[in-house]
């Protein structure tokens, strides 16, 4: 068992030298065999565990015997209590999700900030039960690809061995483990599969754990291939500008007379493009459906705006920040040496406009539009709205609201910047002196 385990670790590169491994010990059978591998090993570690208080004084008892084995082996332990019921309730989810979010977020606080590697207990049969769960939930070869040996600094070198594989090395070599009551309530999804349905497989075929394994391989490196020609695709039909993000509507158009199953191409297509940014596969058949509709249907993640515009599809923050607009204004004031043109843009430049320094009132603000904002645009003797302007222009929602406006200190519209100045503030013949303002770098 100790020389497939370490063949396994070499194998797959989970361990390099130097590294040093923080181990989730539950006190189970997995992961207490887990942690005497890599010790007996030779390797660098550390033990992490969780006490959820979901069991009572088992529980604490699991604690109590995971902190008498790090003792006595000498390796350093940190425990984490967690008020589990609560966040259940908090945050309206299932125990198993409240445990499984707490003690990941838990995780990724100390790996990231020692740079360990954390090694977790999954084995074989995990494998095949992670396969028909996400079977269940209609998952496509990302997900049905189960369980990667390494992902990221999460390591898992126990998925080359059954659970009766590390049962029998824990007899053998006399480890302790404790048992957790829960492992045979059938309420949780898990153990449905691994009590009732699993046994039906092994009397219909007595490799079929093994066949059921070899499939999930397949998918891996299917879904490794899949990503590799979906990156390339994007690349070739995505246009990233700074946060915005646009496909061409006709990327996804399903062409008339065609089978339904070109369709779906079309849906798996948007819905791999959209995943990234939170949108679920719900969600996605609903903007296919809105592709022909008219321009402006908004759709909404969690952190992500979609819009479908004309012709394109653009998906950007909810929130934009300063940092992420054009930076940088600078000023220049200088007399008039003669009779000035009457074109307040700099010809060939929009991002510097020109203005009459003496028709200003200081301090210049810079901001977003604001709904109900109207100016006086160049040229035109009465005001507009500048969502009038925006829309007779052919703004997008994102140039919308990534366009910055500056004001004066009464809140007057003095230029909406690389797009037109407030005829208010232009230079004429009795200007004496010009204020530049140039917008970036």
């Amino acid at each position: 068992m100790i020389e497939k385990f370490q063949n396994y670790i070499e194998s797959q590169h989970l361990i390099n030298k130097g590294d040093r491994i923080l181990v989730a010990l539950s006190g189970g059978v997995d992961s207490m065999v887990l942690a005497e591998l890599l010790r007996l090993s030779g390797y660098d570690i550390t033990f992490a565990h969780c006490n959820f208080h979901l069991r009572g004084i088992e529980s604490d008892g699991d604690e109590q015997f995971v902190r008498e084995y790090a003792e006595r082996v000498g390796v350093k332990l940190f425990v984490r209590q967690f008020d589990t019921l609560e966040y259940v309730e908090t945050q309206k989810i299932s125990v198993e999700m409240a445990a499984r979010e707490l003690r990941y977020a838990w995780f990724n606080d100390m790996i990231n900030a020692s740079g360990q590697l954390l090694a977790l207990a999954h084995h074989a049969d995990d494998q095949i039960e992670t396969f028909f769960i996400n079977l269940l939930r209609g998952s496509g070869i990302k997900g049905l690809k189960a369980m990667q040996p390494r992902n990221g600094l999460y390591i898992r070198p126990l998925l080359c061995a059954s659970r009766e594989e590390i049962k029998q090395f824990a007899i053998e070599n006399s480890i302790q483990w404790r048992e957790d009551s829960t492992n045979n309530d059938t309420v949780y999804l898990r153990n449905k599969i691994r009590h009732d349905l699993m046994p039906v497989f092994d009397s219909i075929k007595p490799e079929a754990r093994e066949k059921i394994l070899e499939s999930v391989n397949h998918l891996a490196s299917e879904n490794q291939l899949y990503r590799e020609l979906l990156k390339e695709k994007m690349s070739q039909i995505e246009t990233v500008d700074g946060v915005l993000h646009t496909i061409k509507k006709c990327h996804f158009a399903r062409p008339q007379g065609v089978e339904k199953s070109h369709a779906n191409d079309s849906l798996q297509l948007l819905f791999e493009w959209l995943r990234p940014f939170g949108f679920s596969f719900s969600q996605c058949e609903s903007i296919l459906a809105s592709l022909d509709s008219e321009p402006g249907k908004e759709f909404y993640s969690a952190e992500y705006q979609l819009v479908i515009e004309k012709d394109t599809i653009e998906v950007f923050p909810i929130e934009l920040t300063d940092n992420l607009l054009t930076p940088g204004l600078s000023y220049s004031k200088y007399p008039v040496q003669t009779t000035p043109a009457l074109s307040l843009l700099v010809k060939d430049n929009p991002n510097v406009a020109q203005l009459d320094f003496d028709k200003l009132k200081f301090p210049l603000r810079v901001r977003h539009w604001w709904h109900g904002d109207r100016f006086h645009p160049l040229g035109l003797k009465g005001t507009k709205l500048v969502s009038d302007f925006f829309n007779d222009n052919g703004f997008t929602t994102f140039q919308k609201r990534n366009t910055q406006i500056i004001t004066d200190s009464e809140g007057e519209i003095v230029w909406i910047v690389g797009y037109r100045i407030d005829d208010r503030f232009k230079i004429t013949e009795k200007t004496k002196t010009i204020y530049e303002i140039k917008f970036g770098d």
